[in-house]
């Protein structure tokens, strides 16, 4: 019991000194593969690439020119196979982020579309009964 004890210990230690910096790496890393994403209007496995080299020399950085190329050559390395299989799971769903994007998009544009029509139809109604109700009046006194 206190071999578990402290394996627990040394777990919620160590585990909270790399949590954070592997949280911070992913939102990193996602915040530039879906500004790329978005910025290029698709996705590709060089947007992934870029997002870990990015991220990867961001993290290295403090290492000098070395540790600077290091991390972009680690983090385009995991970044390709990272990209790899959210694309492959992706279409594994039957529909991708980009194809999602573009048919919510798509039924936004035909309901607005639609709306607009309605208003449209129901001015050119009361255009109609304005000019009617103008009219009549004015040809009842022609014609006396």
């Amino acid at each position: 019991q206190s071999a578990h004890r402290a394996g627990l210990r040394s777990f919620i230690r160590y585990g909270w000194r790399w949590s954070w910096r592997v949280a911070a790496f992913v939102t990193i890393f996602n915040t530039v593969s879906t500004g790329l994403t978005v910025y290029r209007n698709k996705t590709t496995i060089s947007n992934f690439a870029s997002a870990g080299a990015f991220t990867g020399a961001l993290f290295r950085m403090h290492l000098g020119l070395q540790g600077l190329a290091g991390g972009f050559v680690f983090g385009t390395a995991f970044g390709i196979p990272a990209g790899g299989l959210l694309m492959i799971m992706q279409k594994l769903a039957g529909e991708t982020l980009q194809e999602k994007r573009n048919r919510e998009r798509g039924e936004l544009y035909e309901q607005k579309l639609a709306e607009w029509q309605s208003r449209l139809s129901v001015t050119e109604v009361l255009g109609q009964m304005e000019s009617n109700a103008q009219g009549g009046p004015e040809t009842e006194t022609a014609r006396e």
